[in-house]
């Protein structure tokens, strides 16, 4: 089967050596095969451990991914012969671990120089079809001799970040299936785990990548009819290819138009969200109800107030909207769930919680003067409408005629020019707000660190729709879920969401999924 790594959701890729990009995994099996078949064919007679040879199945199971000592640990223990674990220092004729695992080590670095490295041209490929897309990539292994193998293959410069058996050690970190050598991969390559894929041919290696809550976990079996694929789904792998020639790249859309529909890259879109739990901000106006020619006649739409009650019975819920925060309250109407209003310069909880941001209140007396001048300015032209929101005032010309909006935005950009203030859009609106980096993104983090005590493990997802909703979706581009709602008229712009939606019974639908994760993780409030 094929498998996508899509570059709106998937931001660095991490890569196996051993067995997915170069073929050392067969060098270090017949190591490991020397290795364990003349230590315990020189068992003495009679001894209780089980001495038959060293085969591919112990390879996969025991070692294959393995730091080198954990992997001689295991082996040995499944055959009833622990041994003393020794020094790292112990020579390579000691009975330990240690001692048996630098033996292997010697074997392997002979076997490398007597058959060279082969190299999966496949996956160099994509390798570099990722990096010209953007996406980062790294490579991990368990292994100390990472660096002398890909330099022995011609591949010392393709990787940037590289985190192995040195590095681990350096660091204290344990081997798989802990995730700790892969999370510290894409801390390095700069990548959220959500956001990133692994891509493993070990056993141990694909139930490292389910355990770190990464995106997508690709397994890699190319020994067909082996029972290593099941093997590989059994422990969390989303794919399973025979070969990274199948994997497809679907490069960063630019553009509202050319996002993926949420509905239709839901697989990865929920992989974003496993292992996380969600924390759901909406936007109000063209999101949660639809665009109206008279914004005092926007209601809920149908069929999302069972959604949102359902999601805030699991997981935190916030509306977070640029209208005025009594006004999206009124409309909403629903109890639990967090409100903010003028884009997040003012918050309400569901508990009594008030928030409002203190250094914007100096721009109040310049906002109300603001609204008053263009109501007298403005009075004039025919559908043009002042809203004072005491922490922004907007401006819509929806239903001003084309040949008087430019006087429209003319009278905003002489109320604007005033310190204190800035002049910001929407659609079919200008807007005055606080001139303080304060926005919808901001909002969201400031939200996000009062929801949750471990506000690690917590997984942003925001659906908007209009230009002052991409604050909010550059927020959450690299850790979380951006939803836009693309609407009927809003043209091509760019957009920084990984997903989109045609129109709020869609978003119905992805929230409605977005609320089964979240009860099968049992995020109960």
């Amino acid at each position: 089967m094929s498998v996508t790594v899509d570059a709106g959701l998937h931001h660095a890729v991490l890569f196996d050596l051993d067995g997915v990009i170069t073929d050392t995994a067969s060098v270090h099996f017949a190591a490991w095969k020397k290795l364990f078949d003349d230590y315990l064919a020189r068992l003495p007679p009679g001894s209780a451990a089980e001495s038959s040879p060293f085969t591919e199945d112990d390879y996969r199971r025991f070692v294959d991914g393995r730091p080198r000592y954990d992997g001689v640990d295991a082996f040995l223990r499944s055959r009833g012969h622990p041994l003393p674990w020794g020094d790292p220092a112990d020579p390579d004729d000691a009975e330990t671990v240690c001692g048996l695992g630098n033996r292997k080590n010697r074997y392997f670095h002979q076997r490398l120089r007597t058959d060279g490295v082969r190299v999966f041209d496949s996956s160099v490929a994509l390798v570099r079809r990722l990096q010209d897309s953007g996406i980062g990539t790294a490579v991990f292994s368990a292994s100390r001799n990472c660096g002398p193998v890909l330099r022995a293959a011609g591949l010392g410069e393709l990787f940037d970040v590289r985190v192995d058996g040195v590095v681990a050690a350096e660091l204290g970190l344990p081997g798989k299936p802990d995730p700790a050598v892969l999370l510290e991969a894409a801390r390095r390559v700069g990548a959220h785990p959500a956001h990133t894929v692994v891509v493993e041919d070990a056993e141990a290696g694909v139930a490292a990548g389910r355990r770190g809550g990464f995106a997508l976990v690709v397994g890699v079996d190319r020994t067909e009819g082996t029972g290593h694929a099941e093997a590989l789904r059994r422990l969390g792998a989303d794919a399973v290819v025979p070969d990274l020639a199948e994997v497809r790249l679907r490069p960063r859309a630019e553009t509202l138009a050319r996002i993926p529909h949420a509905l239709r890259s839901w697989d990865a879109a929920a992989g974003v969200l496993r292992g996380r739990d969600p924390a759901v901000f909406c936007d109000f106006d063209g999101t949660l109800s639809e665009i109206v020619p008279v914004p005092a006649d926007a209601v809920l739409a149908e069929g999302l107030a069972p959604v949102l009650r359902r999601l805030a019975r699991c997981c935190p819920v916030a509306v977070v909207s640029g209208r005025a925060l009594a006004d999206v309250r009124d409309r909403v109407d629903l109890p639990g769930i967090w409100y903010a209003g003028c884009h997040g310069f003012e918050i309400d909880g569901p508990n009594g919680e008030h928030f409002e941001y203190e250094a914007a209140r100096d721009a109040l007396p310049v906002l109300a003067e603001s609204a008053g001048a263009l109501r007298d300015r403005l009075a004039t032209v025919p559908g043009a409408l002042v809203e004072d929101k005491r922490f922004a005032v907007a401006v819509h010309y929806r239903n001003v005629e084309p040949d008087s909006v430019a006087e429209v935005l003319a009278a905003v950009r002489e109320a604007g020019d005033r310190p204190g203030v800035r002049i910001t859009g929407g659609r079919k609106v200008a807007e005055l707000r606080p001139d303080i980096d304060w926005d919808k993104g901001t909002a969201l983090w400031w939200l996000l660190d009062r929801l949750s005590d471990d506000a690690g493990r917590v997984l942003p997802v925001y659906a908007g729709d209009d230009l002052t909703d991409e604050d909010a979706f550059a927020a959450v581009r690299d850790r979380g879920l951006g939803i836009a709602v693309r609407g009927g008229q809003q043209g091509d712009r760019p957009s920084s969401a990984h997903v989109a939606v045609t129109d709020s019974g869609e978003l119905q639908a992805v929230l409605t999924r977005v609320a089964e994760l979240a009860e099968s993780r049992g995020t109960g409030r």
